[in-house]
């Protein structure tokens, strides 16, 4: 799994579902940075989100025809897309995603969490045993915990930075987070 690269909006904390955000030149150059550090693994299929940050970020990295997947869209946040942590708490005092998941008419975190497991269900369907996909933060730290077999809610205490390679995989066919946020 690899989050994409930084945008104007990652970067200052805006929430960013729907809204196609194009890479600064760092998540350029970051995603740039990804292409040696993938190009020695043989993928069976490479998969983007449809948002531009994440396929620019694939194309950036040596895989410019990632299939894209749908499923691998950001949380919507409905209302609160755009804005800030801070924005939001104006009106909703201690607000997080995690503590207030449901997003006034977006999607609830239960409905991301589904979303995930309809993803790893068809991941697991497609033929071969790597997979690669390139996707968002919420997204991706969601799709973790369902992949471990965790409540989403648990994907607060897993940090993913921009332009980052996480590995999910069995050992001896326990799913496992083998590798985060690297």
């Amino acid at each position: 799994m690899v989050r994409h690269g930084a945008t104007a909006w990652s970067a200052s904390g805006r929430h960013t579902g729907r809204t196609d955000v194009e890479l600064t030149a760092e998540g350029e150059d970051a995603a740039r940075r990804l292409a040696p550090r993938l190009a020695g693994v043989r993928f069976d299929a490479v998969l983007a989100s449809p948002r531009v940050r994440a396929r620019r970020t694939a194309e950036l990295a040596g895989f410019p025809h990632a299939t894209v997947e749908p499923l691998a869209v950001e949380w919507d946040y409905g209302d609160y897309e755009g804005l800030t942590r801070e924005q939001i708490r104006e009106t909703v005092p201690g607000w997080t995603p995690w503590t207030y998941p449901a997003m006034p008419h977006g999607e609830s975190l239960d409905d991301v969490a589904a979303r995930a497991r309809k993803l790893l269900e068809h991941v697991a369907g497609l033929s071969g045993e790597r997979v690669l996909l390139f996707a968002h933060g919420h997204f991706l730290r969601i799709m973790a915990t369902q992949y471990i077999g965790q409540q989403p809610v648990l994907a607060e205490h897993l940090a993913l930075d921009p332009a980052t390679v996480s590995v999910l995989g069995p050992d001896r066919g326990t799913p496992m987070l083998q590798r985060w946020n690297g």
